[in-house]
């Protein structure tokens, strides 16, 4: 039930953090997987990487503002894997963080062309190859900033919060055909994170002593299981559900207080 042999899943935003550990895990499962990456040094290491533990990986250079890249990043890999089962829409581009009346338009419409016009483009590009598959998977990184409307980051929020609402309605749309469409709103210390901790030390210390477990998640070791099993048939009557999966801190809220930008 837990295992993907034979299937293939694109993974965009691959290159590290949260996209990263999931495409291994997704490998380590029996897929063949697709690390779709703009940064090309990046996305060449993960697949390689997963090709060093015995798995396959192909590195496709993906811009996913691009609806010729991704329509390409489908051809490549139906033509290399036969198939496509498994979507992950992960990749997003940070901006930084701003109140809303900073925020200009080149945030806002670069925010949602990432998160939620990219998914859209690649959900339409590969459902006819994930409804004739019988198995097919959509897995949206979503986030509890949009959730929860946390400080600073509305552009983000506001771009997750719409790729949620996407994938609910797809998974409403799609379930006609065995195709499950599901949220992750991780709580992990990505690499976007890392930038916030070292930042805001100090709010970053008090978000981890909230947290119920009272740390913050492991990209691979925490997450990437969970995409595991929503990528496989352990999951094949669960669609258009969002899984918290933050050790709990989605419970109780956030401290999430960064320093007020300028």
């Amino acid at each position: 039930m837990f295992k993907l042999t034979g299937r293939a899943a694109i993974v965009t935003g691959a290159g590290g953090g949260i996209g990263q550990g999931i495409a291994h895990a997704l490998a380590d499962a029996g897929a063949t997987v697709f690390v779709a990456e703009i940064d090309r040094d990046a996305g060449a290491a993960c697949a390689e990487a997963i090709r060093a533990a015995g798995h396959r990986a192909h590195f496709v250079h993906t811009d996913v503002t691009s609806r010729a890249s991704l329509e390409a990043l489908v051809d490549t890999a139906v033509r290399e894997a036969g198939r496509l089962d498994i979507l992950v829409n992960n990749a997003w581009r940070g901006r930084g963080l701003a109140r809303v009346e900073a925020l200009d338009d080149d945030a806002l419409e670069g925010g949602f062309t990432m998160a939620v016009l990219a998914a859209q483009r690649l959900m339409r590009a590969a459902f006819p190859h994930l409804k004739a598959g019988g198995c097919g998977r959509v897995i949206s990184l979503c986030s509890l900033n949009g959730v929860n409307a946390h400080l600073y980051s509305a552009d983000y929020n506001a771009a997750k919060e719409a790729l949620r609402a996407l994938t609910r309605s797809a998974a409403r749309e799609w379930a006609e055909y065995g195709i499950c469409c599901n949220v992750i709103c991780p709580g992990a210390a990505s690499e976007a994170y890392r930038r916030f901790a070292e930042t805001n030390p100090d709010n970053a210390a008090r978000i981890a002593q909230a947290n119920p477990m009272g740390r913050v998640g492991d990209p691979l070791a925490d997450i990437a299981p969970v995409a595991v099993f929503l990528a496989g048939d352990a999951s094949r009557y669960l669609t258009g559900n969002t899984l918290f999966v933050d050790g709990g801190a989605h419970i109780n809220g956030v401290a999430w207080a960064p320093a007020r930008p300028a």
